[in-house]
């Protein structure tokens, strides 16, 4: 029988059962096993509403809730549970449920579909755009709070992207895959107009990229900078030996979606966010 528990936060023990979870669904899946910003809450003992099914006296499934209007939860693996969702509703009357490629229907309304874009390295394209002024990389010491003001322009109504902060930025920067030279920024009349934030996937089997971020602000847009950017973000990971590239973007963003399809990338998943209600 499963018996689900919560807690606000994880003890040592629970902690390092947690992101052993992790590390062996991703070996069982060769996917990650939830969102960056999930494991990261883990990585960091951060407070959240931590749910474990245990068994024996370890870890067998894992979620976390995040509170929020209305909260969000993801399961370790991309799943729903029946007893969870129940457990869960008990407390809240509306939760928003992610899970990462297809799903057993349980019912519920999908309100956000991600789409998870691949696209094999090198890219090489008929027409390509002349560079628009000079791309350098980011410097942490110096480039922080002008990216974080572009940034949030960029993504002022967006649910994830928007509205950082300052402790958000440095937690990415303090992550052992945050390499400066794969996060490269624009500058027109004096101003931050773009940037292109790239990951490499070191410890996955595959050893991917990613294009991390990729943004252009407000008052920069309509001059082809985000093509531009993804580009150069492509050329400097094809660089560094890796032979392929994703990014996550919202199927509901057409002119995004249009703009990677004519750069060659093609739909690998498609992960749905999931409202449920109390009865």
């Amino acid at each position: 029988m499963t018996s689900w528990c919560s807690t606000p936060a994880l003890t040592p023990d629970e902690r390092l059962e947690v992101l052993d979870l992790f590390n062996r669904t991703e070996i069982e899946l060769a996917r990650e096993a939830i969102d960056e910003g999930r494991r990261r809450t883990v990585v960091h003992r951060g407070v959240g509403e931590h749910w474990l099914d245990v068994a024996g006296g370890h870890v067998r499934r894992y979620a976390l809730l995040n509170e929020g209007e209305p909260a969000s939860v993801e399961m370790c693996g991309g799943g729903v549970d029946v007893s969870l969702l129940a457990a869960i509703l008990a407390r809240h009357d509306t939760v928003d449920w992610w899970t990462r490629g297809e799903h057993e229907s349980l019912g519920g309304t999908v309100v956000r579909t991600l789409h998870l874009l691949r696209v094999a390295l090198p890219v090489t394209l008929e027409h390509t755009v002349a560079p628009i002024g000079d791309v350098r990389t980011f410097d942490p010491d110096t480039d922080a709070l002008a990216w974080l003001a572009q940034n949030n322009a960029a993504f002022a109504d967006h649910p994830e992207q928007g509205a950082w902060t300052e402790r958000q930025l440095e937690e990415r920067l303090r992550e052992p895959w945050f390499d400066p030279s794969g996060f490269f920024l624009l500058e027109l009349d004096g101003r931050l107009a773009a940037s292109c934030w790239t990951k490499v996937h070191e410890l996955h089997p595959d050893r991917f990229g990613e294009i991390y971020v990729v943004a252009v602000h407000p008052d920069f847009r309509g001059r082809g900078l985000g093509r531009m950017m993804v580009l150069h973000g492509l050329d400097a990971l094809r660089r560094k030996g890796v032979t392929s590239a994703t990014l996550f973007v919202d199927e509901s963003n057409a002119p995004a979606r249009a703009l990677y399809e004519s750069l060659g990338f093609t739909l690998e998943r498609a992960d749905s966010l999931i409202r449920f209600s109390a009865e």
